[in-house]
């Protein structure tokens, strides 16, 4: 009996910590606002990024080794049956 009491208050004192810990004045927005330098660095990085990009060639339709394994899609049949 007083084995459970023991594990009981230990599992209150367990959740209790993590709820304390939760309620701590954590800021909601801790991040300042950038700078004019941190905005413009930004934005070359940016523009850097996107040029990068561009200079990638389109990809290639990619040869399908299961290609002659895999069963075709089924075709529509111009015959359909009317109901």
């Amino acid at each position: 009996m007083l084995r459970r009491l023991i594990w009981a208050g230990a599992l209150v004192a367990f959740f209790a910590g993590g709820a304390a810990v939760q309620a701590q004045g954590i800021p909601v927005n801790p991040k300042r606002p950038p700078t004019q330098e941190e905005i413009e660095r930004q934005k070359a990085t940016d523009q850097a990024y996107d040029a990068a990009v561009k200079k990638i060639p389109d990809k290639k339709s990619s040869a399908d080794p299961w290609g002659i394994v895999r069963p075709s899609a089924p075709t529509a049949s111009k015959n359909k049956p009317q109901q």
